[in-house]
């Protein structure tokens, strides 16, 4: 059996299987197929497999652990226009790489997927992970940014200065360390501005899919209109956004624990920022 499914399975089942000589490192999913637009209209995404696969590739080579979790702990779903060589650089043996790997850990199988719950995740205990990455794709837009169990990951994760890393859509998920995530999303989605207040994240400098970058990718969207871009979020909940200079390229901020990838060329230096602090 695939090493990181025996860990993560093994982690599920309550058993010990952590190494002591490699890190351990959680990424976090989104359990939703979809994101809700304006006007009721619905988008449906997931996670995009090169920001997930290019960083489990590296880590796993690197000979660290990988546990894999979303909110509720169902399986989460691939982003099917996110099968596309443009994002691994145009190279279509690295595409059907990644495909092949994700198959065999077998992450979107309703049956053997080995990804846990957050919750199941708080019962083993922060302490037994070394960092956290939380990949891109459209789908963090619909739950992460709202869950009361990343939000107390985060906060711990924060508070002990371990490595936090997000690529592209996935920064949005730091605002479930909001101490009211649901009330400023509703003011965003309803004024267009919210004010946060109390963020552990306010001040620091990080990077985000930017507004600009939203506007040349809406027609992914098919007509619909998203009810807010994540850098207006970021910035509105008190982030410090840094952007590119051009649309697109590769573009990774870091500031104390936190690591951030403007968009989904920027997976690799992401992963690479990952494995210089695991060192």
């Amino acid at each position: 059996m695939n090493p990181i499914r025996t860990l993560a399975l093994a982690l599920a089942l309550g058993t010990s299987a952590l190494s002591a000589q490699a890190a351990n490192v959680l990424v976090v999913l989104s359990d939703s197929d979809h994101l809700d637009l304006k006007d009721g209209k619905v988008f449906e995404t997931g996670f995009y497999l090169n920001e997930l696969m290019q960083p489990v590739k590296a880590l796993t080579e690197a000979g660290h652990d990988i546990i894999f979790a979303t909110p509720k702990g169902t399986a989460p779903t691939l982003d099917k226009s996110s099968v596309d060589k443009m994002y691994f650089g145009g190279d279509e043996a690295a595409l059907k790489e990644g495909l092949a790997m994700l198959e065999k850990l077998g992450l979107t199988s309703e049956s053997t997927s080995p990804v846990i719950s957050l919750a199941r995740v708080e019962q083993i205990g922060y302490d037994q992970f070394d960092a956290v990455y939380v990949p891109g794709g459209h789908a963090p837009m619909q739950d992460l940014l709202l869950s009361p169990e990343l939000g107390r990951l985060l906060a711990d994760f924060h508070a002990k200065g371990k490595t936090t890393a997000l690529a592209c859509h996935g920064p949005i998920a730091l605002l479930s360390a909001l101490p009211d995530a649901i009330a400023f999303t509703t003011k965003l989605e309803t004024s267009g501005w919210a004010k946060g207040e109390g963020w552990i994240y306010a001040g620091y400098k990080m990077t985000v899919i930017s507004n600009q970058e939203e506007e040349i990718a809406k027609g992914l969207l098919s007509g619909g209109e998203m009810k807010f871009y994540p850098q207006t979020a970021l910035e509105a909940a008190g982030g410090n956004f840094v952007s590119n200079e051009a649309p697109w390229t590769s573009h990774v901020v870091t500031d104390r624990e936190l690591v951030t990838g403007q968009n989904p060329a920027s997976a690799p230096a992401v992963a690479a920022e990952l494995l210089k602090r695991l060192k």
